[in-house]
């Protein structure tokens, strides 16, 4: 979330700052159960953040704030949702 922000990417709000409080970097992340298990667990408080999404929330939806990018996402693509607010 601090990177797409920070690069002005369209679609990404960050409202709270990476607080997880506000679900405006929603994201959909369109990976296969074994790469999925590479991503730190959903928490409670994303959980609760996710429900209160303006998209539809599904199996591939995280906040992005709670997430590192790191090496090993290499080419990972990320799915926005239409809308955040």
């Amino acid at each position: 979330m601090h990177a797409s922000v920070a690069a002005g990417l369209e679609g990404i709000v960050g409202e709270c700052g990476g607080s997880a409080m506000c679900a405006t970097c929603h994201v959909y992340i369109p990976v296969d159960e074994q790469a999925r298990r590479s991503f730190p667990a959903v928490s409670a408080v994303e959980e609760a953040m996710l429900d209160s999404a303006a998209a539809e929330r599904t199996s591939e939806s995280r906040l992005g704030c709670q997430l590192s990018v790191t090496d090993s996402f290499d080419g990972l693509e990320i799915r926005l949702p239409e809308r955040q607010l």
